[in-house]
């Protein structure tokens, strides 16, 4: 190889690595702009605007706010659970009930992003929700368990208030998916001692 052609491709490789850290960078940057922006649109719901949502073209909402202090973790929980409202935080499933509220109330999220921190919880942690119009209740972890996900689901018909946090299973899986959910189980702190929602067939969608 010539100099000048070591030089063109030293250019060459020189390029394409500045191509790859600025797309990281810019990736890192828009995953940073969302959660401020998902940050203001609850603030604006906690200031009681209906369905504020952090960008126009936005499909989801804040809906609640989870926090486990043991753990420094502290989010925001979308309205949803489709792919596009997982890639900024949890969801909240449709059909369940409001987290923080009386029900079952189903929240999923990815193994390897926001519900990473599901792996390290431990039975009697607390969790507080806080809702929409600003109340805070604390729940308990009773339980955790790995279930397959054509039995993911989880009856709903109960008038005690639970937390059913959902993700994909094993945590340092290397595809995406796979047939294994990982369910974590939280009591009110106000209904202690009410029976343990159970899996249902119902199918809950890869994380």
């Amino acid at each position: 190889m010539t100099s000048r052609g070591a030089c063109a491709l030293a250019v060459l490789l020189l390029a394409f690595g500045g191509w790859q850290v600025g797309e990281a960078a810019w990736i890192h940057a828009k995953a940073s702009l969302a959660q401020v922006l998902i940050k203001r649109a609850w603030a604006d719901t906690q200031n009681g605007a209906d369905r504020s949502k952090p960008w126009s073209w936005a499909d989801t909402w804040p809906v609640a706010q989870i926090a486990v202090p043991r753990l420094q973790v502290d989010q925001i929980v979308l309205a949803g659970a489709s792919g596009r409202t997982l890639a900024f935080g949890p969801g909240h499933m449709d059909g369940t009930a409001e987290p923080g509220g009386d029900g079952v109330s189903v929240i999923s999220g990815h193994r390897d992003t926001h519900f990473r921190f599901l792996q390290d919880l431990k039975s009697g942690d607390a969790m507080t929700v806080t809702d929409r119009s600003g109340a805070r209740r604390t729940f308990r972890i009773t339980k955790t368990q790995v279930v397959d996900s054509d039995a993911s689901g989880l009856r709903v018909g109960t008038d005690d208030s639970w937390l059913a946090l959902v993700t994909c299973y094993p945590f340092d899986a290397v595809d995406p998916g796979g047939p294994l959910r990982y369910v974590v189980y939280a009591e009110s702190e106000a209904t202690p001692g009410a029976p343990i929602p159970s899996p249902s067939p119902n199918r809950v969608r890869p994380l």
